[in-house]
């Protein structure tokens, strides 16, 4: 029965993004909705360009439609959807203001900073006050702590830093709409294992239906990006999934590649101001392995393959 729910609502989602694609990408162009390539980047990110940004809607309408459907039957899926929904608004905004005001750093650094702690403070005190998930959180090593503002001020921390690495990861076509796919069925087969997860399950079919239709029009030659609207959806959509089912610790390993992308942006920074020297050719680490003379193609498809392995570890750990 499961297996069923799964399936159906991966498919309606992807033939969804499939025909919301051809509808939305050249509705983008016609609005001058274009990529703004950093000069800072690649040179041969340049030539990208013009393409249409803010793709990221093609997966959100799918999401936001089923989760108000599903949300009716899994109440437990109202703060995953309301979080989801929420970064990819913030993210949308941000877009906006990119390619509107031409500011290519869209929202100011404070103003995107607190957009996402506010979303994740809703999601946080939401499921702390009005689920039954219960406020208990394992800290290797520490045990449990089973405080209301420690999981609140914990939840709120693993989703700001999740939304900003899958935000770092969107930088090559493919890459954080392919990683994030297969990160989604991991979090299926594992809430296949736990009835009370079925919510989970039919939350991640569906955004991992939304990604696949997404990526048909994403992958190298990118006809579009998904943007901050579509990257920190995804982080957000992995980290509540992480937190609702009790393992916010997995992306550690399931989600090494967002790790990874992020960490080099930190350690780049800390060291050129530290010792006035780059560790990278450039970060974040995608844009390290293009420099070393790697293709595009060869970095997404190497990136998708190390999180498959990881993510057929974490099944083997988790049911082990």
């Amino acid at each position: 029965m499961q297996l069923s729910i799964q399936v159906v609502v991966f498919v309606i989602s992807f033939v969804m993004a499939l025909i919301a694609g051809p509808i939305l990408i050249p509705a983008l162009t016609r609005l001058k909705f274009g990529q703004t390539v950093r000069d800072d980047g690649p040179a041969t990110h340049l030539k990208k360009t013009g393409t249409p940004n803010i793709g990221g809607l093609i997966f959100l309408i799918p999401i936001l439609l089923l989760s108000v459907y599903f949300c009716r039957v899994y109440p437990n899926m109202i703060p995953m959807s309301i979080a989801t929904i929420g970064f990819g608004l913030i993210g949308f905004i941000d877009d906006f203001i990119k390619v509107k005001k031409k500011r290519k750093d869209g929202l100011y650094p404070k103003q995107k900073t607190v957009g996402l702690l506010l979303v994740a403070a809703v999601f946080a005190i939401y499921t702390a006050y009005f689920t039954d998930l219960g406020v208990d959180i394992t800290i290797p090593f520490l045990g449990i702590i089973n405080e209301k503002w420690f999981y609140i001020i914990f939840v709120i921390f693993v989703l700001y830093s999740i939304t900003n690495a899958v935000n770092i990861t969107d930088g090559l076509d493919g890459l954080a709409a392919g990683t994030t796919i297969i990160v989604m069925v991991f979090f299926t087969l594992i809430a296949m294992t736990n009835r009370e997860w079925e919510y989970s399950m039919v939350f991640s079919s569906f955004v991992a239906g939304g990604c696949l239709g997404f990526l048909t029009f994403n992958i190298h030659p990118a006809k579009v990006f998904m943007g901050d609207t579509g990257s920190l959806a995804l982080g957000g959509a992995v980290g509540t999934l992480a937190i609702m089912m009790k393992m916010p610790f997995i992306i550690l390993l399931v989600g090494a590649i967002y790790v990874a992308e992020i960490l080099s942006v930190a350690i780049q920074v800390i060291s050129f101001k530290t010792r006035g020297k780059r560790i990278f050719k450039m970060a974040p680490l995608h844009h390290h392995f293009e420099l070393s003379g790697w293709k595009e193609t060869k970095v997404v498809y190497t990136f998708w393959f190390v999180t498959f392995v990881l993510c057929s570890i974490g099944i083997v750990f988790y049911k082990g």
